[in-house]
């Protein structure tokens, strides 16, 4: 018992002090580029577990961009279109809305469209196929967000799956060396911490990400 508390203790002390050796390191190597060194700790951080989290940002990073084009296409000057629209239902009637409605871009103009349409049956006709396709037009702009919202549910999972791993290596490695001295457990807590952060900085930017989508989808 008393061997493990004091193992706890040293791994304790040498989490905070790998953060300053890797400081240290990455000083002392100024002539590499950033893309050396980000390989490398790519590396450290174990090929397999970093994988994992290389796919989620690719797919987050795509679904992101995918998603931001997508809504910058579907923005429409909602003031514009209202005063084409008025301007056509004063000269020309319904018909010359509708054209307008049907030459504008964007869910806007669509589901004026569709209230247009049904504007010979009634008022609660017109008012239920403008919420009913609202609820569609929504859902098109909200398309593979909740992918994002999977992706920060599971991403601090991740990061505490990564920092278990370091610390399984880092206790491996005290077994097999029968020493406890920060050359031996430094590995296995720079694992931890390298996974640790990469998925935090996923996470911030998954959150970054999804705040401007539905901020976008708003607008639009």
């Amino acid at each position: 018992m008393k061997k493990v508390v004091k193992a706890l203790s040293v791994i304790g002390f040498m989490f905070f002090g790998a953060v300053q050796s890797t400081f240290a390191q990455e000083t002392v190597t100024e002539a590499k580029t950033f893309h050396q060194i980000l390989k490398q700790n790519f590396i450290d951080g174990g090929p397999g577990f970093m994988g994992i989290v290389l796919v989620a940002l690719i797919l987050g990073l795509a679904i992101a961009i995918e998603r931001i084009i997508y809504l910058n296409m579907a923005t429409t000057n909602t003031k514009k279109l209202l005063a084409n629209v008025d301007d056509a239902l004063s000269s020309g009637g319904v018909e010359a809305a509708k054209e307008v409605c049907r030459n504008t871009k964007g869910p806007v103009a669509s589901i004026f469209y569709q209230g247009l349409d049904r504007v010979d049956e009634g008022v609660e006709e017109a008012e239920k196929a403008v919420v009913a396709y609202g609820g569609v037009q929504m859902g098109q702009l909200e398309k593979n967000v909740s992918w994002i919202s999977l992706f920060i549910a599971l991403a601090p999972m991740l990061g505490f799956m990564g920092t278990v791993i370091g610390m399984i290596g880092a206790f491996n490695d005290i077994a097999v060396a029968n020493d406890i001295s920060p050359a031996v457990v430094a590995g296995g807590i720079k694992v931890a911490l390298l996974t640790t952060v990469l998925v935090l900085l996923l996470l911030l930017f998954y959150k970054f990400s999804i705040t401007i989508l539905l901020q976008k989808s708003i607008v639009s």
